[in-house]
């Protein structure tokens, strides 16, 4: 017969290997064996090989007989080997090959489901913040039954077909030994009861759809499709679990004069030839209310004014951003008969060339020296 391979060359660990390393070894080695999975030739040797090996190194008795003596000398503290044996300590392994789960894991407190809302608001709320109402369908526990699923006065029943467990076993024997194929029950779904009497309101699922009015307080500074969460104002658990939290998604209107550019606000302001060449007051608007602007003589197409402080505060700190004016010089469509001759006299008079370069930039140029400003 061959000699029989180190144990924990068989495993793939060291030897001063630690006991949770020893089984992380063998679950990977087991599953990637184990002849339900594997139809290789020679799976079934190496399986055994390797729950061998884990019978040992996994008793702390064993292992120090194993370490000391090694193969030759230690059949008769070994045994039989793996003749016979017992795969019924390893549950959590058999349970991964065939889709086992304990009743633990699926009578555990389950949070609920998280929900999600979308709130329009204006360019002014989402500046300066706001306060809103909103209206929301959810899932909570019954009010008769408080999630139980039962009518008041009584009391779910333990499940005849597992016995409370939530699980149903079945065994089969194989050439390996005696197997067991964990399930969940099929007459419970997994959780172990039975209710015979439905409570009226819920029909037994211990939920119901109820309609709830939040406050939603939105900070000043946010943007379109910013997101607020809301703890604990999703649906509720189940079997005790945590509420799921509720995320509000904000849709923020355009507004009539404002661009938003980051915390910047842009606004185009529109003048006549005549102001933009004299230089004129001129009303504009702003967040915090009209305010006057002064438009020096000669000002181009283009030209950008900067009302420090007036733009959108900041979300996470304190300030504001700026108030971006881009001026925009409108050429009339239509003309009197005295104002065409007017302006035929002041272009005699006129001449490109006397204009100094820097006014004949475009409006692409100057945005550009003004947006590290």
């Amino acid at each position: 017969m061959p000699a029989k391979r180190d144990y924990y060359e068989i495993l793939g660990i060291a030897r001063d290997a630690t006991d949770a390393e020893i089984k992380r070894a063998f679950r990977k080695l087991a599953f990637k064996h184990h002849p339900d999975h594997n139809h290789d030739e020679g799976a079934e040797e190496r399986f055994k090989e390797v729950n061998e090996a884990y019978e040992v190194l996994s008793n702390p008795d064993k292992r120090a007989a194993y370490d000391r003596f090694g193969h030759g000398e230690t059949e008769g503290f070994f045994g039989r080997g793996f003749e016979g044996f017992n795969f019924s300590g390893f549950g959590d392994i058999f349970d991964a090959f065939f889709g086992g789960a304990t009743t633990a894991t699926r009578q555990a407190p389950q949070r609920g489901a998280d929900l999600r809302n979308i709130v329009t608001i204006t360019f002014e709320e989402a500046s300066f913040g706001c306060e809103k109402e909103i209206t929301i369908l959810r899932a909570e526990n019954c009010s008769l039954c408080h999630g139980v699923g039962a009518k008041p006065g009584s009391k779910p029943s333990r499940c005849p077909n597992c016995n409370g467990a939530g699980q149903v076993r079945r065994a089969h024997q194989s050439i390996f030994g005696r197997f067991t194929n964990i399930t969940t029950c099929p007459n419970c779904h997994g959780e172990g009861r039975i209710i015979t009497e439905p409570c009226p309101q819920c029909h037994g699922t211990g939920k119901e759809k109820r309609q709830r009015s939040i406050s939603v307080k939105i900070p000043a500074g946010v943007d379109d499709d910013s997101q607020i969460r809301l703890s604990g104002e999703g649906e509720g658990g189940t079997r005790g679990g945590s509420p799921g939290n509720l995320y509000i998604t904000l849709s923020v209107r355009p507004h009539q004069f404002f661009i938003r550019d980051n915390d910047n606000i842009l606004y185009e302001l529109p003048v006549n030839f005549a102001q933009a060449a004299l230089g004129a007051e001129v009303e504009i608007p702003t967040l915090d209310g009209k305010t006057k602007l002064k438009v020096p003589a000669g000002s181009q197409t283009g030209e950008v004014f900067r009302l420090k402080g007036q733009g959108i505060p900041h979300l996470r700190r304190s300030g504001r951003g700026d108030q971006l004016i881009i001026l925009s010089v409108v050429t009339p469509e239509k003309l009197t008969k005295r104002q065409r001759q007017l302006l035929e006299e002041l272009a005699g008079s006129l001449s490109s060339a006397n204009m100094p370069p820097e006014k004949r930039k475009g409006l692409l140029s100057r945005l550009r020296n003004v947006s590290g400003a």
